[in-house]
């Protein structure tokens, strides 16, 4: 991994991706470039010198405001895609629109979500019997704790739950979200070691791919995967428009993506992963906000801290949420 110089001329440094140069392998003239991707992770806008900035505006003029910005030294081109293009850029041709479309996550219990743990602001997965057998319901700190054998949330709702639309009070949530900027499918990536989707009934989502990194890519469509993408939601009348927990997105409301998540036979039947990739928790210390459900923490545990990245189809918007597979030691 190297940085391009780029303080003179434009420099274009592009790689096909391992599927693009096997798909350029096959030579049967099928290999098309029909999309792509820019994003801006290297990019510190804060470096715009006009008035506002840390210093003062550039003594040479606006000409040179955002001289900083164009000369910051990029990253040269190369193909893992869970470290490159977090930050991707998105074309919308409107030029009036105020606010763009958000996708947050469901913290707290409410409707089908589950809303994840309030201490570790993570979901919590059981992965095996043993660790679901040492838990114990009771306290509103267990919400977020999801059954890893079958994808059940131990206290309520039905999964994980992701709302889209605008996150702003400047527009009532009574209006509906433009059709332009209403999400119908979305992309969900994940480490296919640790597990895989499912929906609020435990039923697997299609995979469809599993890239040489081991992530695995699941596409939900309205249209095909209705228990996983679901229609706006109206907000009850005695919610009103504060309610920034049930319904974290506060103006005109999108679809929303309901899923929950099973743990991987590999990482239920072996500790290879969660020594390799965890941390062990001894017999007696606080796992991380966890002691209370584990019986005061009779026992050792593991766990892995991951997380589960949630992309909009239409907008291109990211969302990573943090997920814990825990196995008793």
């Amino acid at each position: 991994m190297a940085f391009l110089d780029n303080s003179g001329d434009i420099i274009l440094d592009a790689v096909l991706t391992d599927t693009g140069r096997a798909r350029l392998a096959r030579g049967d003239g099928t290999f098309k470039i029909t999309k792509f991707a820019f994003g801006d992770d290297e990019v510190d806008y804060a470096n715009y010198e006009n008035d506002n900035y840390v210093d003062g505006a550039h003594p040479s003029g606006s000409a040179y405001y955002d001289l900083e910005i164009l000369q910051t030294p990029v990253l040269e081109a190369f193909t893992n895609n869970t470290s490159t293009l977090k930050s991707k850029l998105l074309s919308i041709p409107r030029t009036n629109l105020l606010y763009l479309p958000v996708l947050k996550v469901q913290r707290v219990a409410g409707g089908d979500g589950t809303g994840w743990n309030s201490t570790t602001e993570a979901f919590h997965v059981l992965v095996d019997q043993d660790t679901n057998l040492n838990y114990v319901k009771g306290t509103t700190a267990n919400f977020g704790i999801i059954d890893g054998r079958s994808g059940t949330p131990k206290v309520g709702g039905r999964g994980i739950q992701v709302h889209q639309g605008l996150d702003t009070t400047e527009i009532s949530n009574e209006f509906q979200i433009d059709a332009d900027l209403y999400e119908t499918q979305y992309i969900i990536e994940m480490d296919n070691r640790l597990g895989g989707i499912v929906d609020g009934n435990g039923n697997a989502a299609t995979l469809s791919f599993v890239d040489d990194d081991n992530i695995a890519t699941y596409f939900l469509s309205a249209g095909t995967d209705s228990n996983f993408v679901l229609n706006r939601e109206t907000i009850p009348t005695d919610e009103g428009t504060g309610d920034t927990t049930r319904y974290p997105v506060q103006g005109p409301r999108g679809s929303r993506l309901l899923f929950s998540i099973v743990s991987s036979i590999e990482i239920r039947t072996s500790n290879y992963l969660f020594t390799k990739l965890g941390t062990l928790i001894s017999q007696g210390e606080d796992l991380a906000g966890m002691s209370t459900p584990f019986n005061g923490n009779t026992e050792a545990h593991y766990y892995i801290d991951t997380h589960i990245r949630v992309t909009g189809a239409t907008t291109g918007y990211r969302l990573d949420i943090p997920v814990r597979f825990i196995k008793e030691q």
